[in-house]
Parts: structure tokens; C-alpha cells; sequence
């Protein structure tokens, strides 16, 4: 992150990206590293966040931060909407109904030209700022990602430490020792999906405002597939395992490059040696190496 800062142009653009990314993963992580569910479907609400967001400053020249927290608040109405029917399948099934959800959404942005213009997209979307203070640099923008993510991975250690949290993990764990212990079980699930569906919609706000342009593709199954391997390689269910997760996939096309034509098979390569090496993610690294003083004290 550094060297975005003193590089700016293109260097603090992919890092940016990877940033906005975490946020997005930090919410991934809520609903499957704490609670152990499967969602295939948060790039749907990263679409109502970014589009509302989009259609708001843009057609109805809302300031930023209000449309941004009204898009925050319809993708979280959208996700108690289709919680409580989804919620109720477990397994592959869920899997499957939140990727329909996912695709549903897509398609609605696709076809739904008067609002989102479809494939030609919305441009001209105001950058990050308050009030009539814009971020207009690469710097600026990218000190703000960084408060912005970091503030995302406080509030998402100070819920696993939480009441509620401890409920998520119990749920992760066992539904049904989650149910011995008093949890109410279909309501720690849809508390994890709204949480989850705000921090994916909070990213697709930010993305929109810091590109200054949104069209259905930046939603596609492409975002999914790489928030789940962001999740995975970071770790599931630590807290620092979205951004370690953003920051390396994000960054490993780039050192990459230089193979040219062999570039997917040598970051195909990584992935899987870092899977097998590192089973639990590349945050699991740091504990390991915090509790080496431990047991040779011992």
C-alpha cells in the first residue's frame, strides 16, 4: 500500500481495487467464516449499492454520502426481503438459491435500460467526498480506502468478540448445539445476511464512485468467484484474512506480467501452492508464527 502512495497513477488504482475488494470480502467472511454458511449471491447486493449510489447522484444529484447510505439501506431491505425464504435451505441448495439471486439481479441491471442504461452504463458518477469536498487524486482516494477498510476489519473484530458474534461462530459450528445453547438459530442467519449484504453493498458504492462509472459486467459472476478466492487465500474466518486476501490476489497478476504468455498458468500456480502450503490462508501464517515463542517457552 505504500508504494501506491508514492507511485499514484496505476499502481494506487490496483490497490485501490484490492481495497475496495476487502470491504466487499470482510462481508463474505461474516456470513461464511463465522456462521459457516455459503452465499453465492453478494455480488447482487454490491449491484443495488453501487447502482442506487450511481442513479442517485448522477439523474438525482444527491451528495455522495447520502446516496451511498441509501444504497447501503437497499441492499440490506433487499436482503431481509429474500432472507427469510432462502435462509430456510441449507447446503448446496442455498448455495444454489443465493447464486439465482445473484444472476436475477444481473439480469435486472441488463434489461432495465431506463434506470441502469444496461450494457452502455452510467458515467459521469461523482468521486468519494463530503458535502462539496471531492477526492479527486489518487492519493486522497486511496488514504480514504485504507481508513474506510480499516474501519471495516475493526467493526468486523469487535462483532466476532461480540454477543452476537459468539452466536455466529456457535452457528458455524453447530446449528444444533447452536440450538442447545439458546441461539435462535433462523435469526443469527439473517442477522449474518443483512451484515454481509451492507458491507457488499458499501463496496459496490465505493467502486462506482471511485471508477466514476458502473455497468452490469462489474457485478458479474466474476466478482463472486473472485471474492471467493480473495476469502480462501486470505483465510476463511480470520479477521485480517479479507484484506491479506484482496491485497495478494489483487497484486499477483501484476508481479506476474512478465511472464506474457505463461501469466495464468504461473498465478494458477501460486494459488495452488499457496492452498497446500497454507490450508487455512495466508493469515493463518501470523498466528503460527505468535505462537512459535509460546511453545518453545513451554
Amino acid at each position: 500500500m505504500g508504494y501506491g502512495f508514492v507511485a499514484g497513477g496505476y499502481p494506487a488504482t490496483v490497490i485501490g481495487f484490492a481495497l475496495v475488494y476487502a470491504v466487499f470480502v470482510t462481508g463474505l467472511n461474516l456470513f461464511m467464516g463465522y456462521t459457516n454458511q455459503v452465499s453465492f449471491g453478494q455480488n447482487a447486493f454490491a449491484a443495488v449499492g453501487g447502482y442506487m449510489s450511481a442513479v442517485l447522484t448522477t439523474t438525482y444529484q444527491w451528495p455522495v454520502v447520502p446516496a451511498m447510505g441509501a444504497g447501503v439501506a437497499a441492499a440490506v431491505l433487499l436482503a431481509l426481503v429474500i432472507g427469510y425464504p432462502t435462509l430456510r435451505l441449507k447446503g448446496h441448495y442455498l448455495a444454489m438459491g443465493t447464486l439465482a439471486i445473484g444472476l436475477i439481479t444481473y439480469e435486472i441491471a441488463v434489461e432495465w435500460q431506463s434506470v441502469t442504461q444496461g450494457y452502455l452504463g452510467i458515467s459521469g458518477i461523482p468521486p468519494l467526498g463530503v458535502g462539496s469536498y471531492e477526492v479527486t487524486s489518487d492519493r486522497g482516494q486511496l488514504a480514504l480506502l485504507v481508513a474506510i477498510v480499516l474501519a471495516s476489519t475493526f467493526i468486523s473484530a469487535r462483532i466476532r468478540d461480540s454477543r452476537m458474534g459468539r452466536a455466529f461462530l456457535a452457528l458455524g459450528a453447530s446449528e444444533n448445539g447452536a440450538m442447545a445453547l439458546g441461539v435462535d438459530v433462523a435469526r443469527t442467519k439473517l442477522l449474518a445476511f443483512l451484515v454481509s449484504a451492507a458491507f457488499a453493498a458499501l463496496a459496490g458504492c465505493l467502486f462506482v464512485h471511485v471508477v466514476g462509472y458502473v455497468s452490469p459486467e462489474v457485478f458479474g459472476l466474476h466478482m463472486v468467484i473472485l471474492g471467493f478466492t480473495m476469502l480462501y487465500v486470505g483465510g476463511v474466518g480470520s479477521v485480517a484474512g479479507p484484506l491479506v486476501g484482496a491485497l495478494i490476489v489483487s497484486l499477483m497478476p501484476e508481479v506476474f506480467r512478465g511472464f506474457k504468455d505463461y501469466q495464468d498458468l504461473a498465478y494458477g500456480a501460486a494459488l495452488i501452492v499457496i492452498l497446500i502450503y497454507a490450508p487455512r490462508g495466508l493469515a493463518s501464517l501470523f498466528d503460527r508464527a505468535k505462537a512459535r515463542p509460546r511453545s518453545a517457552d513451554l
